[in-house]
């Protein structure tokens, strides 16, 4: 018998994933890899199941299921392909915990999936919560199952509440480093290259979540995540700028008293603390010297020029599946940004467009959220030749 704790980790070749498995390595005993998933790549995918031998293995797109199949026939890695097998894996009676690590709408179904067969969920797909917050949220009540934070920013508001039950919470503080262009122009936005979007000043991410850390969608993307994961309407939940990324949220109570949770820009640190909760273990990486940051600032966002925040706000409000029509236009729309088929500022006009124009349903079901964002997906991925 052993007590580790199983994680099954979908999307275990992005930035989260491959973290993730830094963190089980570092607490082997406490931890271990029951299942590995990947979209495209194959060979990275090989060589975490060669390295951690999990129980089981998916690659989603069929295309690559001989060559994992091959490549793993000397062990005992049980190996799938395609996304029926990525919604079943989730559900294997030896998973101890979730960890959802997809980028996008793809979390979605493995999520609900893994949800009800009761699998605690550690969360780092906030597209989930976006597009199904009310579904979700509702989903894990019923089933009794967890939900934990790996996002930086609400792991943060999740360590600050602890310990603090039911005393009420005035307003959540979500911050933002301002991305790579924090302070420019319109006129110089118009000029900006992929390669200067990519390059985020504190933080290493995948290239969709820095796309949208430049735009400032992703923390509207956090904005309506914070609203589901903590109960709060959109007044209780303000984001400032935060260009050190030293503070990674707060929260302000009913008596004045403001919490914060600070640390170095390193997603190892909440994504160990989602997958070892309510546990603190000790770290082997490095930790955050306050002398080293004397002067932390704080700013609020120019929405007028990125404007993919106050369309996130207007989502929220609006509610139904205007969440899920903005979530899709932000993904082909970053998707032709970084392919160069649009202008950096063209992302926030695509998503505006969209949400304006596309069949608003007010009560939402789980089938319209899926025929709503493939609608948007297909027709906006056509118009900008985008492959999706």
């Amino acid at each position: 018998m052993t007590n580790k704790k199983r994680i099954a980790i979908i999307g275990s070749t992005g930035s989260i994933g491959t973290q993730a498995l830094e963190v089980i390595e570092h607490h082997s005993d406490k931890l271990s890899v029951e299942v590995l998933t990947a979209n495209t790549q194959a060979d990275l995918l090989i060589e975490q199941a060669l390295k951690y031998d999990p129980n089981a293995v998916v690659i989603a797109d069929e295309r690559y299921y001989s060559k994992v199949k091959e490549a793993l026939s000397s062990t005992d890695v049980k190996v799938f392909a395609g996304q029926q097998a990525l919604e079943e894996v989730v559900q294997m009676e030896t998973i101890d915990m979730v960890l959802t690590a997809l980028v996008g709408f793809a979390g979605l179904r493995p999520t609900i999936k893994a949800i009800e067969a009761g699998k605690p969920i550690a969360l780092a797909n906030k597209e989930t919560l976006v597009v199904a917050g009310e579904l979700i949220t509702s989903l894990a009540a019923k089933n009794n199952v967890p939900i934990l934070p790996v996002d930086s920013e609400h792991s943060a508001i999740f360590q600050c509440l602890a310990g603090e039950f039911y005393n009420p919470i005035e307003k959540i503080i979500l911050t933002a480093s301002g991305g790579p262009f924090r302070g420019w122009l319109r006129e110089e936005l118009e000029k900006v290259t992929v390669k200067q979007a990519l390059n985020h000043p504190n933080w290493s991410m995948g290239k969709k979540v820095t796309i949208d850390s430049a735009t400032l969608m992703n923390k509207g993307l956090e904005v309506i995540e914070a609203k589901w994961l903590f109960g709060l309407k959109g007044e209780k939940i303000k984001a400032v700028v935060h260009p050190q990324s030293i503070i990674h949220s707060m929260v302000e109570f009913e008596d004045g008293s403001i919490k914060a949770q600070l640390g170095l820009a390193d997603m190892r640190l909440p994504i160990q603390y989602a997958l070892t909760y309510p546990e603190r273990l000790k770290t082997n990486f490095p930790k955050l010297d306050i002398l080293a940051y004397p002067n932390l600032s704080f700013e609020s966002p120019n929405t007028d020029i990125f404007r993919c925040l106050s369309l996130a706000y207007m989502a929220m409000e609006k509610g139904g599946n205007i969440p899920t029509i903005m979530n899709a236009a932000n993904e082909i729309a970053v998707e032709a940004f970084l392919n160069e088929k649009i202008r950096f500022l063209e992302i926030p006009e695509i998503i505006e467009k969209a949400m304006s124009e596309y069949n608003f349903i007010a009560s939402a079901s789980v089938n319209d959220f899926f025929e709503t964002d493939l609608l948007v997906r297909e027709e906006l991925a056509s118009k900008y030749n985008i492959k999706h």
